[in-house]
């Protein structure tokens, strides 16, 4: 029988703003600790990926902010 689901996976939670900029805290902090410096490629790695959540979050606020603009 047909369903309306695409696929038999769980949705996963959907993360808020305030979560996304905690998580792009940890990834900038764990790539500033002691485990990478013998590691350069994976702690440039994860201060790239919290630059693009830092991006997404800044994203994430001004879309709302610009569409009541032009309502």
């Amino acid at each position: 029988m047909a369903t309306d689901e695409s696929s038999n996976t769980t949705p996963a939670p959907q993360m808020g703003q305030a979560e996304m900029s905690v998580l792009a805290d940890r990834l900038r902090a764990r790539a500033d600790s002691v485990l990478f410096r013998g590691q350069p490629q994976q702690a440039r790695d994860l201060r790239a990926a919290a630059t693009l959540v830092t991006h997404l979050v800044h994203l994430l606020v001004e879309i709302p902010a610009g569409s009541r603009q032009h309502r």
